[in-house]
């Protein structure tokens, strides 16, 4: 009996001698790859940041996905508003006072670039309108913001930002995201991936975008990214409510209760039929969360229960239709932290045709009417919404984030009335929970052109907002395409000189 015939032909090539070594060579050196890759924690099953820790993942039911989770560490914030401004606010205009640009105005000194983002620089120019000390800090602000300037010492300034473009869309994503590409979960989807949220009558996350539309990188700032769809943005506004919310006249509220109910009990008996199945789970809570947000969202939308001395704060009416509709925007953030939902980001700006300072900050000519324009929509509705939010009770654990993309130059543009993009230098603010008040946090230099001391990257702003959130930013991860990803990518420091101790 030939015995060689009962034994395969991949059997039959390991009696060679030559394919026996090659063959055992090969297995060595793969059982030493992994052995060196257990070693390093790059094994799935052993997974470790960039920085060498342990990722913290959430431990997210499938069947209830915006569940409230514990945060890393304890902090003060367990809510966050952000209040976005598209196109880049000019900080040497606003909060950043450099009286220098007085003694050079017309002037074009040295190491000033011949050409900047959008052509050849002007001479420096002195700020466009006048700034006063303000508050018991006599914080130097610019009359440009009269009604923030009176909150100054609530509020922590950050003057020494800088990011890494100097274009529109990817400085939105840049700071939204953390990556200047589309695709990157958005900031409060990692917030509210880790923590979840409170309420369950509300979207855990929800964007209020401006009344002229979205801005520039439009959903992408509130977006999913690569995480579960379950933590996107829900986008909608005070006169863009939710579609197909409201209930036909011709549906009695007894038969839209009894459809509810029975889509409830099918829906629970083809999730028992499909054990384990995450992405039917999502689809499920999403539903039902949709439902419950029919009797939710009416009640919050409803302005008709504040009193007029709100609506009077806010600026509803006596200014500009935009000003009003984007007060009533600040009162509808205000009403859903209120309801307990996690983040909140309110947008004040859009880009549905450009910009150029008529639907956001983008000022490149005319800056004095088009930030002036922009200011009056602005100014009294946000101070409003801080200051009715502090009196409430809001801030002792709700921080509030005032961004922009980048700053604007101190230099005029080639035309002589704009300000170029400036992403070197610019300045934002936080308050409320965790946060110093009355502080002002690294300088940008003389003329305001680079950040100069405490120098803040993008990187760092972020970690600081998700560690005020109880969030570590170089533990909280998602494992996608053979990598962890974070927030901050491989780079970013808490800033600890501004957090409440």
């Amino acid at each position: 009996m030939n015995l060689s015939e009962n034994i395969s032909l991949h059997g039959r090539r390991l009696l060679d001698r030559r394919n026996f070594l090659s063959t055992a060579g090969m297995s060595t050196a793969s059982l030493s790859l992994t052995s060196l890759l257990h070693q390093d924690g790059l094994l799935a099953s052993d997974a470790k940041t960039v920085s060498g820790q342990e990722p913290i993942r959430p431990n997210i039911d499938p069947n209830d996905p915006y569940a409230p989770r514990e945060p890393h560490f304890s902090s003060a914030a367990k809510q966050v508003l952000v209040i976005y401004l598209p196109g880049a606010v000019s900080h040497v205009d606003t909060f950043d006072y450099k009286p220098d640009l007085f003694k050079l105005h017309g002037k074009k000194p040295p190491n000033i670039p011949a050409v900047t983002f959008e052509g050849p620089s002007g001479n420096i120019a002195k700020p466009f309108w006048n700034f006063k000390p303000r508050g018991e800090t006599g914080k130097m602000v610019s009359d440009l913001l009269p009604n923030l300037a009176e909150l100054v010492d609530d509020f922590c300034f950050i003057h020494s930002l800088s990011t890494e473009t100097s274009a529109h869309p990817q400085g939105e994503n840049f700071m939204n995201t953390g990556f200047t590409m589309e695709g990157f979960p958005s900031f409060g989807a990692w917030v509210t991936y880790a923590l979840g949220t409170e309420s369950q009558e509300l979207p855990a996350f929800v964007a209020i975008n401006d009344p002229r539309g979205l801005a520039r990188s439009g959903k992408n700032n509130f977006g999913n990214g690569f995480l579960p769809a379950a933590f996107q943005g829900t986008d909608f506004s005070a006169i863009h409510p939710p579609n197909n919310l409201y209930r036909p006249d011709s549906v009695t509220p007894e038969a839209d209760r009894a459809t509810v109910d029975l889509l409830q009990r099918l829906n629970a008996r083809h999730l028992q039929q499909n054990p384990g199945d995450a992405n039917l789970a999502g689809r499920i809570a999403s539903y039902e969360l949709a439902g419950r947000m029919q009797t939710s969202i009416p009640e919050v939308m409803d302005l008709s229960k504040e009193t007029a001395a709100t609506m009077k704060a806010y600026g509803v009416e006596g200014g500009s239709k935009l000003r009003g509709e984007y007060a009533k925007n600040c009162i509808f953030a205000r009403r859903l932290i209120e309801k307990g939902v996690r983040v909140v980001q309110l947008f004040n700006g859009s880009d549905p045709s450009g910009g150029n300072g008529v639907t956001n900050w983008d000022s490149h000519a005319n800056i004095l009417d088009t930030h002036s324009m922009q200011a009056e929509i602005m100014d009294q509705p946000t101070a409003a919404l801080i200051a009715d939010m502090k009196q409430r009770g809001l801030l002792e654990h709700t921080l509030v984030v005032w961004a922009t993309e980048f700053g604007r130059m101190p230099f005029l543009q080639a035309n002589g009335t704009g300000r170029d993009h400036n992403p070197d230098a610019f300045t934002c603010f936080l308050t409320g929970a965790g946060v110093k008040r009355a502080t002002s946090y690294g300088e940008s230099d003389a003329f305001g052109f680079k950040a100069a001391v405490n120098k803040t990257t993008v990187y760092d702003f972020n970690a600081t907002l998700l560690h005020l959130m109880g969030l570590n930013h170089e533990r909280l991860t998602y494992y996608h395409n053979g990598l962890e990803r974070r927030l901050t990518n491989v780079h970013g420091s808490v800033v600890h000189d501004i957090l409440r101790g």
